[in-house]
């Protein structure tokens, strides 16, 4: 369905350590209306699945992916990155048609 850099999750990973989350926690990726090309990535470290949710492993990394999104993430990859304008996560999707230049806003 989609991949996830070694950098990514060993950030994720990093991230639940460092704030001490415990359960059966993940990594929710999400695609949600808005952003300045119709569609926008949210990430966000969550203690378990939602009931519909589909559940994932992936680089050692649970992920959480609801079934509205989903459509939207086939064959997405997720990297983390460090540069010289920053650090964060990205997201390169081959079913996008457009983006913008914040890089977390697509069309389809």
């Amino acid at each position: 369905m989609m991949t996830l850099t070694a950098t990514a999750a060993e950030k994720v990973q990093d991230f639940i350590r460092e704030h001490g989350v415990e359960g059966d926690v993940g990594l929710r990726v999400a695609v949600l209306p808005g952003g300045c090309s119709g569609f926008q990535y949210g990430l966000n470290i969550e203690e378990g699945p939602e009931e519909d949710d589909e559940v994932l492993e992936i680089q050692g990394v649970r992920i959480f992916v609801d079934p509205f999104s989903a459509q939207y993430l086939k064959g997405v990859e997720i990297d983390y990155v460090t540069g010289f304008m920053g650090q964060g996560f990205t997201f390169r999707n081959p079913n996008a048609t457009g983006g913008c230049g914040c890089g977390s806003s697509f069309t389809v």
